[in-house]
């Protein structure tokens, strides 16, 4: 069978068999998975309550109860600080590996419903088209993550924002069924269901909350000019989510945090100013060569979409302009607070946003030179005149026609060699995974983090000293505690456990 004669449908269950081969690795070293960092700090008051009651009702009460407690007192997110206390180590230590489970699925379902319905509805491409273009967006998203340990493995980063993201994602989703929907039941099922997630984004991490009330903002412009009828069931769950941030970012603890903390932002002016300039550094660093050879693999095939649908596609710079402003908007809120960029687990929910917009933005590209294509040649005279006097984009597409199937295949190849060649096996997080588990780095790190415990939970022992991990997995970055007992990450375990003190001994 020739390269050019596999159907997309066959080519979108290649992609999908791809990008789930791809996600076990990091599942598997999930297995060996722990508690961490903040994970003690939010979770200590559950933890106090699940093992003296054993109620999971007492437990959630307990987690409502501090969120409202750092609420008045130390930061506004409602909805990811009560999602924090409810670790679920906290209620078993051994289940750690529950968090990648959370994590890559609700990430990598949203993505996948938001960029396919974006492909298919919006942009007019086949469904088996779409779903390829979806499976393989998000194999390289996985292989090129900015930071694995916080966006996959560790329950409080990956709570507060790829969680959060992710319901962002099924709420822009519904959002917009509601305005496809042809059927006035449908109509509003979505606008309920995008109203109630939008409360819940709302609440959540400021960088999610911005994006979410810019684009739900230019929704309700879009239905107020192109389809009024349309207007109230996207007005709704714009207003409840924006009640949502302003809960949010009115909460009396932000403001007692703001008088603690140290770290001074610019003003608001010169923080939008530098997103712009940081949106075009972050683009180049999360542009590696991975991504260009996968980026040149959709190209045919976006070509072909994009060629069949039947949409206008007729404002190409002003669709990269806005996908640029809101990428951009979300190194503000970081900017503006602290006069910082670069955080790691705030760099995995934009780098994501990135490439869905790379996608889309190629594809309407594709779709505008596509539409403006003249027609083919009949015979191989007519052709050559064709050629010659062919625009340039009417000589890409034909070299796209061409030679897409085997430009997708050499591509394809290339990728292969990439992942499984490069002298750095931790360049890409499924190889890397799939060392430290075949290694043995998993497995020591894991029986090295279970004595600890045991010894955290010995009530005879309250003097805890502890020798540093002697392996850990490359994609573990977390720090580890510290010989001084007066360590942030010390203090934390040793409440946590209630200890007199915990510290690392070295031999």
């Amino acid at each position: 069978m020739h390269i050019d004669d596999i159907s997309m449908k066959r080519m979108a269950v290649y992609a999908g068999i791809l990008f789930v081969l791809s996600v076990i690795p990091l599942l598997w070293l999930g297995r060996y998975n722990v508690m961490c960092v903040d994970d003690y700090d939010y979770g200590r008051r559950v933890h106090d309550v699940w093992m003296a009651t054993g109620s999971l009702k007492q437990s959630i009460q307990a987690a409502w109860q501090q969120n409202m407690g750092f609420y008045r007192d130390w930061q506004g997110t409602y909805v990811s600080c009560f999602l924090m206390a409810l670790c679920p180590m906290n209620f078993n230590y051994e289940i750690g590996y529950v968090v990648p489970i959370l994590m890559i699925g609700m990430l990598a379902v949203s993505t996948f419903m938001l960029g396919r319905h974006i492909l298919c509805r919006w942009l007019g491409a086949e469904k088996a088209g779409g779903c390829f273009v979806m499976f393989v967006l998000l194999f390289m998203f996985y292989q090129v993550l900015e930071a694995p340990f916080e966006g996959i493995y560790w329950y409080n980063g990956a709570t507060h924002y790829v969680l959060m993201q992710s319901i962002w994602f099924f709420t822009l989703t519904a959002v917009s069924m509601s305005l496809w929907s042809e059927k006035k039941q449908g109509e509003w099922g979505w606008c309920a269901a995008a109203a109630v997630l939008a409360v819940i984004v709302g609440g959540g991490n400021l960088v999610t909350g911005l994006q979410a009330e810019i684009i739900m903002a230019l929704l309700v412009l879009y239905a107020a000019v192109m389809n009024r009828r349309k207007l109230l069931p996207v007005l709704i769950p714009f207003v409840t989510g924006s009640i949502g941030f302003l809960f949010n970012t009115l909460a009396p603890g932000n403001t007692l945090r703001g008088e603690l903390d140290m770290d001074t932002g610019y003003s608001a002016v010169m923080s939008i100013l530098l997103s712009f300039y940081n949106a075009v550094v972050y683009i180049i660093q999360w542009t590696p060569v991975l991504v260009v050879v996968i980026w040149l693999l959709l190209l045919p095939v976006l070509w072909k979409l994009a060629k069949k649908s039947d949409r206008a596609f007729a404002h190409p710079v002003w669709v990269t302009l806005g996908s640029f402003c809101v990428l951009s908007a979300m190194f503000t809120p970081t900017l503006y607070a602290l006069g910082m960029v670069g955080l790691s687990r705030v760099d995995d929910i934009i780098q994501m946003v990135y490439y869905l917009c790379l996608i889309m933005v190629t594809t309407y590209w594709m779709g505008h030179f596509s539409h403006r294509s003249g027609r083919r040649a009949d015979n191989k005279e007519e052709e050559r005149a064709a050629l010659e006097r062919m625009s340039a984009q009417e000589a890409f597409g034909c070299f796209l026609e061409k030679t897409g199937g085997r430009l997708t295949a050499v591509c394809a190849l290339i990728v292969l060699v990439m992942l499984f060649a490069t002298a750095d096996k931790n360049t890409y997080t499924s190889v890397s995974a799939l060392r430290s588990v075949l290694n043995g780095e998993a497995q020591t790190f894991y029986e090295e983090a279970m004595a600890r415990h045991e010894i955290y939970t010995d009530e005879n022992i309250l003097e805890v000293e502890i020798k540093p991990y002697s392996a850990k997995p490359a994609l573990f970055d977390c720090s580890d505690l510290s010989e001084d007992p007066g360590n942030w990450l010390n203090l934390a375990v040793m409440q946590y456990y209630h200890k007199t003190y915990v510290k690392i001994v070295n031999e």
